[in-house]
């Protein structure tokens, strides 16, 4: 029961997690509901080993429909890589309370803005090329990959934002580019939690599976709806996030 219980969640990760993000919204509190003995560094690496594959998988889904702009998004994935190390690392030495307190309104400052700018998002009109898109993207990478490493609720979001925002893609090729990014991330931060031994390898597998079929599911219906459909689920789940990182930062 416990394994089928987190096999489902796992697949609706997935699904959410293939359009705009925020699949670790659904698993890790999933995971934490199911195994509440577990040492949470366990936890959180078994969460990393499933849903890499489907974000993976996405991204390998929306490359097949969407033009990834890949000489920019190929060194920003590097560089998310290297912060989430970082980030991982600096855990290990500063707390992340103060973070966990300011996340809401980060949150809520992002949900505002994209309420009130209708048009954001809309249309595909980036603003950079050649090595200037190159060097933005790879800044919002290691910066978003930091933040990933360290506290993590959010990443994806907070990459399909930055790209909407500042690099002028549409949603639907923001989702596109930030599966590729938070790959990286995600790929990272299992990497560090396997090397410490904090895997449980027969429940991931099981979850992987189930990850990536909520991500085809996810990757088809946002290709068929396109950006304006990525756009209504990003505001749905930020406000979630906004709700769950709120009532998490009152527990302090």
């Amino acid at each position: 029961m416990e394994l089928l219980t987190v096999t489902l969640a796992s697949l609706f990760a997935g699904f959410v997690d293939a359009i705009v993000g925020g699949g670790g919204l659904i698993l890790v509190p999933a995971l934490f509901s199911v195994f509440p003995g577990a040492a949470p560094a366990t936890l959180f690496g078994t969460n990393k080993g499933a849903s890499v594959w489907g974000t993976a998988w996405a991204t390998l889904q929306y490359a097949r429909r969407v033009e990834l702009r890949w000489a920019a998004l190929l060194p920003a994935a590097g560089a998310a890589l290297a912060g989430s190390f970082a980030g991982a690392w600096a855990v290990t030495l500063v707390s992340a309370s103060g973070l966990r307190r300011l996340l809401p309104f980060v949150l809520l400052g992002v949900l505002v803005y994209t309420l009130v700018r209708k048009d954001l998002g809309r249309h595909h009109a980036p603003r950079f090329s050649g090595r200037a898109e190159a060097a933005v993207a790879s800044a919002l990478g290691a910066v978003i990959g930091f933040y990933d490493g360290f506290f993590g609720p959010g990443t994806g979001s907070f990459f399909v934002f930055a790209f909407v925002r500042l690099l002028g893609y549409d949603f639907l090729s923001a989702s596109a580019s930030a599966k590729l990014l938070n790959t990286a991330t995600n790929a990272s931060a299992l990497v560090l939690f396997a090397f410490k031994g904090h895997v449980w390898w027969h429940i991931a597998a099981a979850m992987a599976v189930a990850n990536v079929v909520g991500s085809l599911l996810g990757t088809r219906l946002a290709l068929k709806h396109g950006a304006g459909f990525v756009r209504g689920v990003f505001i749905l789940v930020v406000s979630a996030l906004i709700a769950k990182t709120g009532w998490d930062a009152l527990k302090l």
